[in-house]
């Protein structure tokens, strides 16, 4: 039997009156790599959020891991935002030493693996990295941890098409799917659909459908892009 490690109960998010998600009801299951897809301003950073313990859902309830999701949760996820985190007169070696301080599950040698691997020199300031070279120390960061769940907002957004097929290769290796799951949101779809186990779509605040990716190809005899057109 699979083991769940995100549930969600009857959630509901609203941003002052206005609904992010509706009454929203799911589980995920654990040691996948799983796509959250749907159009912008769909609900999926919400989703991520709220499993994150960043914001608090206004009814229902969010578990990770078997514990009701609060700002406490951070033990048990790591969380890539969109949006640039980083002190910019730091430099790269400082942000690794930084959460290696911050977070106790932080895996320095790891971290050093993945940095060689996207290639960015350490003692570059962030404020002088390309949007392409800080996303990629996001994923360095993100993914040197030793959480059970790792949730990443448009990881590929701003690297250069040249580079994705590498660093979609690159999650799969740093990925330990034995102890972690991973949860996604991307617009490139078509490029992450190998990477993906299970895919989940959401459209105004609701999910509109669940499938594993197998099956998509297999039984209905789609790509991941014909299955995201037709469900959403």
């Amino acid at each position: 039997m699979t083991e769940t490690i995100v549930t969600f109960d009857k959630v509901t998010k609203k941003y002052y009156r206005t609904p992010a998600l509706k009454n929203v009801s799911i589980q995920i299951s654990r040691g996948k790599i799983v796509g959250l897809i749907g159009p912008n301003g769909s609900g999926k950073t919400t989703m991520l959020k709220l499993m994150s313990g960043l914001i608090l859902p206004t009814s229902g309830k969010v578990s990770v891991n078997n514990r009701a999701v609060d700002r406490r949760i951070s033990s048990e996820v790591a969380y890539l935002s969109e949006m640039d985190i980083f002190y910019s007169f730091f430099t790269v070696e400082d942000m690794i030493k930084y959460y290696h301080a911050m977070y106790q599950d932080f895996d320095l040698e790891k971290s050093r693996e993945i940095l060689a691997f996207m290639e960015l020199e350490s003692q570059k300031r962030v404020k002088e990295l390309s949007k392409g070279n800080r996303g990629r120390l996001k994923i360095v960061l993100t993914l040197a941890r030793n959480v059970p769940l790792l949730l990443m907002d448009e990881p590929l957004s701003g690297l250069d098409p040249i580079v994705r097929e590498s660093i979609i290769k690159g999650l799969l290796s740093y990925v330990d799917i034995g102890k972690q799951t991973l949860i996604m949101t991307t617009h490139e779809v078509s490029e992450i659909e190998p990477l993906l186990d299970s895919v989940i779509g959401v459209k105004g605040g609701e999910i509109r459908g669940v499938a594993e990716v197998e099956d998509i190809r297999s039984e209905c005899n789609k790509s991941l892009v014909d299955w995201m057109k037709e469900t959403l």
